[in-house]
């Protein structure tokens, strides 16, 4: 069997955002394809703090790629005779314009998380300081070198493929949707208990995007319906006297489970406008059985699984109205049909067939 080297941030134990769920998940599921033949290089997590990193930053060198570290990875190719290379980002470039410059014969894989370029973009006009420019454009000189030099790119989804080639010329190879580690408790399965809450929830992290969406959406929407609103991530706590403006909204926080505020919850919203890749928690409601009211960035990459999964809106008004249909036609706490879309297209066994199929 050939050998593989997976090149990595550095894998959390208890990850917590999207990104590092999914490299988690990543490097599981090429373990079980590849087992001893998977070799392991996780970076160090790095940030540019004096002038030399900062000049290294616009050669590629970003979020953990080094002199050290590419020394690492040549020393691992050679002493396992590794033929297959696979990076988790395109920030890694710099890794496939290295190796491809000094082993031309090694197949490079690069896991697109995202269009980095797209989403610091996003982040830039979020907040215009000259750091947040030079995160951008050393984004975009790494993910153009993994554009060029990548035998084989695999994406999220189609949108982001698109992407991709109006801003690098090149499209993915191949297209593996987002998937999740399973957290639902198996208790829910065959629950069918009616909501005694009645109550919408938003999950999401102290991330720019769902900031601003979640502040539109208790702005403009929430005055117009008469169901409670929490609001569950790290981090949002700071917030609380923000978005605690309207008497049906209430800011959580950090919670220690999910699992038990998704079964409670009536149904979801992802007012998410702004981001690249796919939104992680279309996939954890799916998974937790829960419908989504979302915008059509929400659920981008999930296309196909519409209506079934939800309703897509694009205005206040079209938020107001599927929230009406969603709270007069959803009755159970857990809808089987939708946990089975999950295990089809988004769980750990559809993402390492995916793998197999894509690095054989």
């Amino acid at each position: 069997m050939q050998k593989i080297l997976l090149i990595t941030k550095k894998l959390e134990h208890s990850p917590r955002g999207g990104r590092e769920l999914l490299c988690r998940l990543n490097y599981e599921a090429i373990n079980q394809i590849f087992g001893l033949h998977l070799h392991l290089l996780e970076l160090p997590t790095a940030r540019i703090a004096n002038a030399k990193l900062f000049f290294n930053a616009f050669r590629g060198q970003i979020d953990g790629l080094n002199d050290l570290t590419l020394r690492t990875a040549f020393e691992l190719i050679d002493r396992h005779n590794i033929s297959k290379v696979f990076l988790d980002g395109s920030n890694l470039g710099g890794f496939a314009r290295e190796i491809k410059r000094k082993m031309p014969g090694i197949e490079v894989t690069t896991f697109c998380h995202n269009v980095e370029s797209r989403f610091f973009w996003g982040a830039f006009r979020t907040r215009k300081t000259a750091r947040a420019l030079a995160v951008l454009f050393v984004n975009f000189l790494a993910e153009r070198n993994a554009a060029r030099k990548s035998d084989k790119l695999i994406f999220l989804s189609e949108r982001d493929s698109r992407l991709f080639k109006r801003i690098y010329g090149r499209t993915a190879t191949h297209i593996s949707p987002i998937a999740l580690e399973d957290k639902c408790p198996r208790k829910f399965f065959n629950s069918r208990e009616s909501h005694s809450d009645e109550f919408i929830l938003f999950v999401g992290g102290m991330f720019y995007a769902n900031q601003a969406g979640i502040a539109w959406f208790i702005r403009e929407v929430s005055p117009h319906i008469n169901m409670p609103i929490y609001i569950v991530g790290r981090g949002l706590e700071v917030l609380r006297a923000e978005l605690e403006v309207q008497g049906n909204v209430k800011v959580v926080g950090a919670v220690d489970s999910l699992a038990e505020w998704y079964y409670r919850a009536k149904f979801v919203i992802a007012p998410i406008f702004d981001g690249s890749g796919m939104k992680t928690k279309v996939a954890e409601a799916l998974m937790y059985g829960k419908k989504i009211v979302g915008t059509p960035e929400a659920f981008s990459g999930y296309e196909d699984v519409l209506p079934q999964a939800g309703w897509m809106c694009k205005t206040r008004d079209e938020f107001v109205s599927a929230i009406v249909e969603a709270q007069a036609t959803i009755t159970q706490c857990f809808d089987m049909n939708l946990r089975q879309i999950y295990e089809q297209r988004y769980s750990m066994t559809a993402a390492t067939e995916r793998l197999r199929q894509i690095l054989s």
